[in-house]
């Protein structure tokens, strides 16, 4: 078994878990949304602000540092996601970075191919395909969620493929319901009819650990901003097929991957981020921040199974196909009504669809106000569950 997280010295780093929300701390159960970051992550921010830094190619010395910052994050990430550096790609966000990319492999398609999506996915891997999908003129099959587990059945996406199909785009984990998914087995299973392999990794970062070779997939997104860090998407893709894809860019622009996929001028200051966030998570170690959270996910649950008037969207236990991403209703009560109570206790929450539109509409409730998220990270203690638990309880 792993060794206990040091739960205090872990939020002595988040200056932000000292805010106070009208008499007492905040309690941030909003991290599927968002992330606060630790000392580490804003003094490698700061440091390249105040040291300086130019543009990459002065051959001078505050030159050579967004050269370094640059190296850094890409190895840094590379390390995360079990990847070469040079496979890594960065941008402003993961919904700009899909685009880009379902931009150029739409251009490859034609009227006789298919694209496969699924209704559990963030619209940021949805949407972007639907609009290429029809710029190119071709179908799109989407693999339904099961709405009684919450759970994507890797059966319902390999029924659907076929030598039409061009792309696969498919979250590593819910950032709805905390589902997980099976893609190495959908990867195996896309490969065999030679179809592509598009991972949203986003919600999957901060809690499980994530190795592109063993996910057999040929692309994945992350944000920085959901794993303690700035506001920055990071690209995988493989080295044949970034290489081979014309990307859409300024003649100046380098021609070989990584560098032609990055649109402008990055921001260094974040690319400091992006490196210390991940330093500061391999400082933890993965096994203990999921044996924490896997922790506090069963207090909610075991919480929340008294209650009559809650009911959870998902599967109502921590295992394997499941992080600490919890989405409920309360009856008699609109989500919007359930994250004011919260945020008047002090508790930050999300209510919504929180851009997960095709989960809530399988689901039913899109145009009832869509559920509220509860969601634990690492740095979220006992005390801020039973918080939530007692204003869950107080709406009964």
């Amino acid at each position: 078994m792993a060794e206990s997280l040091d739960i205090s010295a872990v939020r002595e780093q988040f200056p932000a878990l000292t805010r106070v929300e009208g008499s007492r701390v905040a309690a941030y159960l909003d991290g599927p949304g968002g992330t606060q970051t630790p000392l580490s992550v804003i003094e490698a921010m700061a440091g390249v602000l105040t040291r300086g830094v130019s543009n990459l190619g002065g051959g001078f010395g505050a030159s050579d540092e967004a050269v370094r910052v640059t190296a850094r994050a890409r190895e840094a990430m590379g390390r995360m996601l079990g990847a070469d550096p040079s496979t890594i790609s960065f941008g402003q966000n993961m919904t700009s970075l899909t685009f880009a990319i379902s931009r150029a492999l739409g251009a490859t398609w034609t009227e006789d191919d298919a694209i496969l999506l699924t209704s559990l996915d963030h619209d940021a891997n949805f949407t972007p395909w639907v609009m290429a999908a029809h710029d190119a003129g071709l179908e799109v099959r989407v693999a339904e969620v099961d709405t009684a587990t919450g759970l994507l059945d890797t059966s319902a996406v390999t029924d659907l493929l076929d030598e039409r199909v061009r792309l696969v785009a498919v979250c590593l984990a819910s950032n709805a319901l905390g589902s997980v998914v099976d893609v190495a087995a959908i990867s195996e299973a896309a490969h065999q009819v030679g179809a592509l392999v598009y991972v949203d990794g986003v919600h999957a970062a901060p809690h499980l650990a994530i190795d592109v070779s063993e996910l057999g997939c040929d692309f994945l997104v992350v944000s920085a901003y959901k794993f303690f860090g700035p506001h920055t998407g990071i690209l995988y893709g493989s080295p044949e097929v970034m290489a081979s894809t014309s990307a859409y860019k300024v003649r100046p622009a380098p021609s070989d991957p990584p560098g032609k996929w990055e649109t402008g001028t990055q921001s260094f200051e974040s690319l400091a981020g992006v490196a210390a966030a991940v330093e500061y998570l391999e400082s933890l170690g993965q096994e203990r921040v999921a044996e924490h959270e896997r922790t506090l996910g069963q207090q909610f649950l075991d919480g929340i199974a008294g209650m009559a008037h809650v009911e959870l969207f998902g599967i109502p236990e921590m295992d394997g196909a499941r992080v600490a991403t919890f989405a409920v209703d309360v009856r008699a009560h609109h989500p919007h009504e359930v994250a004011r109570r919260m945020a008047d206790a002090g508790i930050y929450v999300w209510s919504g669809h929180y851009y997960a539109v095709n989960v809530m509409d399988r689901l039913g409730v899109l145009d009832d106000g869509g559920l509220v998220r509860i969601g634990f990270v690492h740095y979220n203690i006992p005390d801020e569950v039973d918080r939530a638990l007692d204003v869950l309880a107080e709406l009964a």
